[in-house]
């Protein structure tokens, strides 16, 4: 069983930047797809960012298009999101979680969430 935990959120101005990220603890993180997902006050889970278990493949919202950036580091069982270009729509709490079935774009697909890590851009 992978456990995950986030960390890097804060408080930002708009415009400002971020690194977010999951270290995952268990065995088999570079079996796994991972994602990204957030969620903000009154709002479901949406979807963010996807990596596939190489890397070879990523995937983003339209709302994260050309700003942010998913990465992984198999050899340190981590996950990666740069944020740059912040701004106060981005205000959720963020979480990694492992793709465990359906398409990498679909918040439904994903099972072990961390506990997440808060984002509040200030305006």
């Amino acid at each position: 069983q992978v456990q995950l935990v986030e960390s890097g959120g804060g408080l930002v101005q708009t415009g400002g930047s971020l690194r977010l990220s999951c270290a995952a603890s268990g065995r088999f993180f570079s079996n796994y797809d991972m994602g990204w997902l957030r969620q903000a006050p009154g709002k479901g889970r949406e979807f963010v960012s996807a990596i596939s278990w190489n890397g070879g493949r990523t995937f983003y919202a339209d709302s994260a298009k050309g700003r942010f950036t998913i990465s992984r580091d198999n050899a340190k069982s981590t996950l990666y999101l740069q944020m740059n270009s912040l701004k106060p729509e981005d205000t959720a709490v963020y979480y990694c979680a492992i793709n465990v079935a359906g398409p990498p774009t679909s918040a439904l697909a994903y099972r072990n969430w961390g506990q997440g890590t808060q984002v509040t851009v200030s305006s």
